[in-house]
């Protein structure tokens, strides 16, 4: 086979304790699962089914590398994470089985044009423009099921400059992770690199340029973002 064009470079993060890296296939987002997070954003946050938005598979940034301010936005938004790696593909997969479908987790700041997030969203568009812009999924290294096991509970925190701004527990997710999974598979199969990022906690607010932001979760460590000037 021959390609007009030089193929890409596969997009990849990091792995915890090695120099290896994880290819990333796409990644998926889960929106409002957190209910204190829903209410601030407007929303019920009864129990109703999960949905999803994505963002492109080169969106993805190391932890430590600086992420200049977006252009087209006056309200970029931080957003902490638990990100769920795949490392066994699968369609139609069941509650019990939906664990032995993850690689490892990591810590993720999935960032946020947020003004244009919420315009298309009053206007019944998509949200690609608000959530799928370059370099706008901070993953840290990913830790292997077998070194983290798989939290269910534990701290999820975010400071800007060491203020506190978002401060849960994973316990508090709305859907689990194995749901998560299980209820995405019967709509999209998952194959080895994609990446679940699981929702965001209450407290998402803006960053400014020379702001430094830090996402810790309990078992996996921490990943810190510089903001730079406005691109």
């Amino acid at each position: 086979m021959t390609l007009v064009l030089p193929a890409p470079p596969t997009p990849t993060v990091a792995v915890h304790g090695t120099d290896s890296r994880f290819p990333v296939r796409r990644i998926f987002c889960v929106g409002r699962n957190y209910a204190a997070h829903a209410r601030e954003m407007g929303k019920d946050p009864d129990r109703e089914p999960p949905f999803f938005f994505s963002k492109p598979a080169d969106a993805v940034v190391d932890s430590g590398e600086t992420v200049a301010y977006p252009p087209q936005t006056e309200n970029f938004h931080y957003e902490a994470e638990l990100v769920v790696a795949i490392g066994k593909a699968g369609r139609d997969i069941t509650l019990d089985h939906a664990l032995n479908h993850i690689w490892g987790y990591a810590v993720g700041n999935d960032l946020t044009r947020r003004d244009l997030q919420l315009a298309a969203r009053d206007q019944g568009r998509p949200w690609d423009f608000g959530k799928a812009f370059d370099r706008s999924a901070v993953i840290g290294p990913i830790h292997a099921v077998a070194d983290a096991g798989h939290p269910s509970k534990g701290s999820i925190r975010l400071t800007v400059n060491g203020a506190v701004k978002q401060d849960a527990d994973l316990a508090e997710l709305i859907w689990s992770v194995p749901e998560v999974i299980s209820f995405l598979s019967h709509s999209i199969a998952l194959a080895p690199g994609d990446l679940i990022m699981t929702g965001t906690p209450a407290g998402v607010g803006p960053l400014v340029p020379g702001d430094v932001c830090v996402v810790t979760i309990e078992g996996l460590g921490s990943i810190e973002t510089p903001i730079g000037p406005r691109t």
